[in-house]
C-alpha cells in the first residue's frame, strides 16, 4: 500500500540495494499565483466538519490550487483542480469529477508535473481533482485504537468531495485513480464507500494488504516514510490489530466493488520496460517494489474472477515503478474511465 517512495532496485546478477526515488520534488517553474476573483475565503462554504478553503490560487485558464484548513488532518493541506472548458462557479450545471490521487513521496502537483494529464482531460468535459496525500497511507490513522488525525480518508472522502460539491461545481458523477499507494488509496476508497465512484484505476497499487508477507514489507516502508517513525500508528500490529488490517485491505472487501468499473494494471517482474530508460550496467535491475504491487494486484484480479466482478486488466510484466509507465497506463484508461462516466471527447 505505501510501496510508492524509493525504487529499490536490485541488480539481477548481485544482492546489492539501490535506492532512488521515482517522483521528484514538486513544480519549480509553475507561473506566479494570482488570487482568484470571487473566490474569497469568506464566500466559500465549508465541509460539515468545519474544513474550509482558507486560500485560491489560480495559476492560469484552467488550474487552481486550494488550500484547505482540514480539521481531520490538523493542519492545512493543498489541493489542485483542472477545470474543464466553459467552466464557472456560478454555472447552474455540475460537472463529473476525476479525483487522482498520487504516490509516496510525492505531492498534489505530480499529476501536472509528470503526465500530460492537462492536455488528455482538456478533450473532455471533466473536472479534475488533485489532493495531497503526504505520506498518509489513505487511511484514518489507527493510533493504538484512539483514532484522531491525521484521518486522510476523512480528508479525501469527505472534506475535499464536500468542499468541491459545494464550491466548484463538483458534481456525483465521480471516478477515482492512482498511482503506487494512491491506486491503494482509489481502490480502498471505493470498497469501503461502494458508490461513491463509478469507475476506479489502479496502476500499481498494492491491492492485497494482508497477503503473507505484505503487512512487514508495509510496516518497514511505513516506518521509513512517517515523522514519527512509528508504523504501528497507521494500521495497528499485524495480528493483533487484525480486525482493522483486513478492514483496509482491497482484496477483502472486492464484493463491495461489485458495480463500480475497475481498471487493474501492474508490472510483475520489476525489470524495466518498454517506457523505462536504464542506465549502463541497470538493464537487468529489479525494482523489487514493482513485484510485490505485481503479486498483490494479480492475487486482487484472481478474487474478482472468483466473485465474477468484470475488471479490465493489463498486466504486463516488464516495467519499473515510475510515471513513464504510469503516464502509458493513463492513456489506456481514461477512454474508458470518461465512457463510464458517460463524458464523449469534444
Amino acid at each position: 500500500m505505501m510501496l510508492g517512495v524509493r525504487s529499490m532496485v536490485f541488480p539481477a546478477a548481485a544482492a546489492t540495494v539501490m535506492l532512488s526515488a521515482m517522483t521528484g520534488p514538486g513544480d519549480t517553474a509553475a507561473p506566479p499565483p494570482a488570487s482568484e476573483a470571487g473566490a474569497t475565503p469568506s464566500a466559500l462554504v465549508p465541509a460539515d466538519d468545519g474544513a474550509r478553503i482558507i486560500a485560491t490560487d489560480q495559476l492560469d485558464g484552467r488550474t487552481f490550487d486550494l488550500t484547505v484548513s482540514s480539521p481531520a488532518l490538523a493542519e492545512k493541506s493543498k489541493v489542485r483542480v483542472l477545470v474543464p472548458k466553459g467552466w464557472s462557479r456560478d454555472a447552474t450545471r455540475r460537472w463529473p469529477v476525476v479525483y487522482a490521487y498520487h504516490g509516496g513521496r510525492d505531492t498534489y502537483v505530480s499529476w501536472t508535473r509528470s503526465t500530460d494529464i492537462e492536455e488528455v482531460s482538456a478533450r473532455y468535459d471533466v473536472m479534475v481533482v488533485m489532493p495531497e496525500s503526504d505520506d498518509g497511507a489513505f487511511t484514518d490513522w489507527w493510533n493504538y485504537g484512539k483514532g484522531g488525525p491525521p484521518k486522510w480518508e476523512t480528508f479525501h472522502t469527505a472534506e475535499v468531495l464536500q468542499l468541491m460539491e459545494r464550491n466548484y461545481r463538483a458534481g456525483q458523477d465521480r471516478a477515482a485513480m492512482g498511482i503506487s499507494s494512491g491506486a491503494y488509496g482509489a481502490m480502498i476508497y471505493a470498497a469501503r464507500h461502494p458508490g461513491m465512484f463509478r469507475y476506479v484505476a489502479s496502476s500499481s497499487g498494492t491491492l492485497h494488504l494482508t497477503r503473507p508477507g505484505i503487512p512487514l514489507v508495509t510496516l518497514f516502508v511505513q516506518g521509513f516514510l512517517t515523522d514519527s517513525g512509528d508504523p504501528f500508528r497507521v494500521l495497528g500490529v499485524p495480528g493483533v490489530d487484525e480486525n482493522n488490517w483486513r478492514a483496509h485491505d482491497p482484496y477483502v472487501l472486492a464484493e463491495n466493488l461489485r458495480g463500480t468499473g475497475l481498471y487493474v494494471s501492474s508490472g510483475t517482474t520489476g525489470l524495466p520496460g518498454p517506457a523505462d530508460h536504464p542506465e549502463p550496467g541497470q538493464e537487468h535491475s529489479v525494482q523489487v517494489q514493482e513485484v510485490f504491487c505485481g503479486m498483490t494486484s494479480v492475487d486482487f484480479l484472481q478474487r474478482l474472477r472468483e466473485l465474477n466482478i468484470p475488471v479490465t486488466a493489463h498486466v504486463y510484466g516488464d516495467g519499473w515503478h515510475n510515471w513513464e509507465m504510469w503516464e502509458l497506463e493513463m492513456r489506456r484508461f481514461w477512454p474508458l474511465m470518461m465512457a463510464r462516466l458517460g463524458v464523449p471527447q469534444q
